[in-house]
């Protein structure tokens, strides 16, 4: 039932789209930004909605970002499906006259788009902000786990013919950003998923999962797992110079495997600015909320019930002031989580040697 209803509200909002567009001059080409360092849900919706734009709407439209992409599995799918995406340091922003945002908001701190400008087009999946409601048209769910859900609804209503690399990225989104089912998803992402995976190219979408990996890569693991500190259910871990800022919620997602944690932190220094990611296995918990009030007026940040980010700027970024930034972020999270900061420790993995030796003897 839940899934009809939702069709149903995506083809009352595409018909508001339509009605809009009609008195919008294709003339104007459209740029589709992204967050910054874009994660697949980002860029899967992104491409989902340029084509929508130019299928339907005969609108040239541009897919942009800020950052960079990091992280190996997101380069490996922007290859592998061929996925057309500019950096906006190649881009004017004069040559465009139409914005559309996909997986964030003006004024969120995670994307480049102007603040002098309003977007005509926003489609997210985190709660609201404030600047967002300037938009022409916007199309805001929080109940849905990923943006590209969304979309692949607006393709669906349009009719229009989804192709194979397309799909391959809409369903890789939803898996990547539902994490497999496990986290904040609705029956509406359950849905497009079954929709589109024998439309997907499951060969490519296996070469996406496990692309080559870095050294780099596995030596930001051994600083997380080395830094790590803990008290009560909470993990924390400072991974200090990091070479992309997606290393930090892929950490922060592995350390809430840890057994007995529920509340997971990673940070991590890119930039001159402070990356972290919040993460919990409390389906109740507002992580975004949370994260806001972490990071104060200092920082941007947000997310929602079990995930969120954030950043600070690093005005000095001398080794001394940014670590005791992060024990002090560290320090403020634990209290707010009702734990003793006081308790905050370093993994013992001489005693864990030992009792894993005692065991085997």
């Amino acid at each position: 039932m839940h899934a009809l209803m939702t069709t149903e509200r995506t083809r009352a909002r595409f018909a508001e789209l339509q009605d809009l567009l009609a008195r919008t001059s294709a003339r104007g080409r459209w740029l589709v930004l992204t967050h910054d360092n874009p994660d697949p849900d980002s860029l899967a919706a992104a491409a989902a909605l340029a084509t929508l734009l130019r299928k339907v709407f005969r609108h040239q439209a541009t897919i942009a970002y800020g950052g960079i992409i990091g992280r190996a599995e997101n380069r490996q799918m922007v290859k592998t499906l061929g996925l057309r995406i500019s950096h906006l340091r190649h881009l004017t922003w004069k040559n465009y006259r139409r914005f559309a945002m996909v997986d964030c908001q003006p004024g969120t701190g995670n994307n480049q788009f102007p603040e002098q400008l309003s977007p005509d087009l926003v489609f997210d999946h985190h709660p609201i902000r404030r600047s967002t409601r300037d938009a022409r048209f916007l199309d805001i769910r929080t109940d849905y786990g990923a943006t590209a859900t969304i979309l692949t609804e607006y393709l669906r209503v349009a009719e229009v013919e989804i192709s194979r690399p397309i799909a391959t990225a809409l369903l890789y989104a939803i898996n990547t950003e539902t994490q497999d089912f496990r986290r904040e998803y609705s029956s509406a992402d359950r849905a497009i998923y079954d929709f589109l995976r024998p439309l997907s190219d499951l060969r490519a979408l296996a070469k996406i999962e496990l692309p080559p990996l870095s050294l780099a890569y596995f030596h930001s693991l051994r600083r997380a797992v080395e830094r790590m500190v803990t008290v009560s259910t909470l993990v924390v871990s400072h991974l200090g110079p990091i070479e992309q800022p997606d290393i930090v919620p892929e950490v922060a997602d592995l350390l809430l495997r840890l057994e007995g944690k529920t509340w997971s932190m990673a940070t991590g220094v890119f930039n001159e600015r402070l990356y972290l990611s919040l993460r919990t296995t409390n389906p109740r918990a507002d992580a975004g909320k949370l994260m806001r009030r972490l990071l104060t007026r200092r920082g941007k940040g947000g997310g929602h019930g079990m995930m969120a980010g954030g950043w600070v700027g690093l005005e000095d970024g001398t080794n001394g002031k940014t670590e005791a930034l992060q024990n002090r972020l560290a320090t403020r999270l634990a209290k707010m989580l009702k734990k003793n900061p006081d308790r905050l420790q370093p993994v013992d993995w001489g005693q864990i040697v030992r009792e894993e030796y005692e065991d085997l003897t």
